[in-house]
């Protein structure tokens, strides 16, 4: 039985990845939201490889974001992972929230990532 808020988000999270697969002409596009900070990635299932990663650790983002966990991270957060996938010839991927709520900074990150250019 699911009883702790982190039990619950991973059992969202596996009733979702029962129909959400990554391809390599569709990588899936995965958050993961802490208390402090943000990250994504693009993976490909298939071949069980990442195409592209940020995160509001990473250095380039570290030096102009003051919180990493603010929206405003997320905002940035996303359109770095999206600049780094358009990169490697990604353009169109499936969004996963991984059980959290599409709300405040996952949506933020999502926004990010639509307007430097991916789909979904």
């Amino acid at each position: 039985m699911a009883t702790s808020r982190q039990d619950k988000r991973v059992k969202r999270h596996e009733r979702a990845r029962k129909d959400l697969y990554g391809t390599p002409e569709k990588p899936r596009l995965c958050v993961y939201r802490s208390n402090k900070n943000i990250s994504a990635q693009v993976i490909d299932d298939v071949n069980g490889r990442t195409i592209a990663s940020a995160s509001s650790l990473d250095k380039e983002l570290k030096a102009q974001i003051a919180n990493g966990g603010n929206k405003e991270a997320a905002k940035q957060v996303g359109e770095a992972v999206a600049k780094r996938a358009l990169e490697k010839g990604v353009e169109t991927v499936a969004f996963d929230r991984a059980g959290f709520l599409y709300h405040g900074r996952v949506k933020e990150l999502a926004d990010g990532a639509r307007e430097a250019g991916l789909k979904f």
